[in-house]
């Protein structure tokens, strides 16, 4: 089995800043190498991904994490447009919110979540679950080359 090293960054979709410095610390408190960038909406995500203007030169992520509520344009939204652009629908994105809801669990899904999380309430739950995250999504799935055209 060879060993894969993979440095692709993560990008977090989330429009509370708090809940992304927790998410910057429990990445590094889970030892994972990956760089971590962040975007607080919708709007900007899809801006970011489609490397538009101040993201002209931003680098696609390996891994989204995406929060469903956020302004201007939510996760659901900003997921179904990921899924539906040939560009970057094979890009694994983690539902990561505070929502328990049953219906946004299904939608999730339907609208072609790779995974959903419920936001831990403690840090060292947080980073637990990155490094769970990491693990599975750097170092055990192979993941389809983003820049590559078909």
């Amino acid at each position: 089995m060879k060993h894969k090293h993979h440095t692709f960054t993560i990008l977090m979709a989330d429009d509370d800043v708090e809940d992304c410095m927790l998410a910057a610390d429990a990445l590094r408190e889970s030892q994972l190498k990956n760089p971590i960038k962040f975007v607080h909406d919708g709007e900007e995500l899809l801006a970011y991904l489609r490397q538009e203007g101040e993201y002209a030169e931003a680098e696609l992520p390996g891994l989204i994490l995406l929060d469903l509520n956020m302004p201007r344009k939510d996760g659901r939204e900003a997921l179904q447009e990921i899924r539906s652009d040939p560009k970057l629908r094979r890009i694994p994105v983690i539902i990561l919110t505070t929502s328990k809801n049953e219906a946004d669990i299904y939608l999730s899904y339907d609208i072609g979540a790779n995974s959903y999380i419920t936001k831990p309430v403690s840090f060292q739950d947080l980073v637990n679950i990155m490094r769970v995250v990491g693990r599975y999504w750097f170092e055990t799935v192979e993941i389809a080359g983003i820049d590559n055209e078909y």
